[in-house]
C-alpha cells in the first residue's frame, strides 16, 4: 500500500508574483495541501521539482526562459515523481494535446474562478487517497478515475462534438456559464469569450440539447423570443 500524507506536497510555478498570490491563496483555501516550494522560471521549477520530490507540481506555459511544456519534458525525461496540473493562458489545441500526452493530470485556463481550482484539487485528492487505499483497482475504480464522475460509467461518445464545434472552445463556454449567476444570452456569451454570435449559439443549442444548460425563452412585445440560458445544476462547480 502506498503511504499517503495528510497534506500532498505541492509546487507553485509562476513568474507573475500577483498571480503566484493569488494561486497560493486559493490552494491554502482548498486545504489538505502543503506548498512546499515556489519557482518563478522554468530552470527553477525543474531544480526544485528534483530536490523536493512534490507529489504535486502546478505548472504554468509561459516562463522566462524555458516554457512549461519544455519543463514538463525535463521532468518526464528525468522521471521525476510528480504530478502536473497546468494553469495557463495558452489553449491552442497543438499545445493541450501535446500536454496530454505527457500525462497532465489536469488544465485550467485562465482567467479562473477559485471554484475551478477547487474542483481540480479536490478530484486529484480523491484520486491519491484512492490509489493509496489499495493495492489494486478494478474496472468501476478506474473508470471513476479517468472519468472524473463518482459511480457513473466512461461514456466516450460524450467527447465527439458535431463537425464545426471544439471542446477547446466549449469548455471555454460553460467556464463562463459557470460564472455568471443569472441566466445570458448568447450574445452576451459571444462577448464575453470573443466569438462570434452565431457562433456562440451553436455551441449554447448543443448544451441544451445534451442537458447541459437550460434554455428560457423570454417574450416581449414585439420581435422573436429573446433566449437566455444557464448552466444545469449537476454541471454547475
Amino acid at each position: 500500500m502506498i503511504w499517503m500524507p495528510e497534506e500532498i506536497e505541492l509546487v507553485l510555478v509562476e513568474d507573475d508574483p500577483m498571480v503566484m498570490a493569488v494561486n497560493a491563496e486559493f490552494v491554502t483555501r482548498v486545504g489538505g495541501f502543503k506548498i512546499t516550494g515556489r519557482a518563478t522560471s522554468g530552470r527553477e521549477a525543474v531544480e526544485l521539482v528534483k530536490s523536493l520530490r512534490p507529489r504535486l507540481t502546478v505548472l504554468d506555459i509561459y516562463l522566462p526562459d524555458l516554457d512549461g511544456l519544455q519543463v514538463l519534458k525535463r521532468i518526464r525525461l528525468e522521471d521525476l515523481p510528480t504530478d502536473v496540473i497546468m494553469i495557463t493562458a495558452a489553449h491552442d489545441a497543438d499545445t493541450i494535446q501535446e500536454l496530454r500526452r505527457l500525462g497532465v493530470v489536469d488544465y485550467i485556463i485562465k482567467p479562473f474562478k477559485f471554484q475551478r481550482i477547487a474542483r481540480a484539487l479536490a478530484q486529484y485528492r480523491e484520486y491519491t487517497e484512492k490509489m493509496a487505499s489499495r493495492c489494486t483497482l478494478d474496472q468501476g475504480d478506474l473508470d471513476s478515475l479517468w472519468c472524473r464522475k463518482s459511480g457513473d460509467e466512461c461514456r466516450p461518445e460524450e467527447n465527439v462534438l458535431p463537425k464545426g464545434l471544439r471542446q477547446v472552445t466549449l469548455r471555454q463556454i460553460l467556464a463562463f456559464l459557470a460564472q455568471e449567476k443569472r441566466e445570458v444570452s448568447a450574445e452576451e456569451v459571444a462577448e464575453g469569450i470573443g466569438l462570434a454570435r452565431v457562433t456562440a449559439r451553436r455551441y449554447l443549442e448543443y448544451l441544451e440539447k445534451n442537458g447541459k444548460v437550460w434554455l428560457e425563452s423570454r417574450y416581449g412585445t414585439i420581435g422573436r423570443p429573446l433566449n437566455k440560458y444557464r448552466l444545469t445544476e449537476r454541471n454547475r462547480g
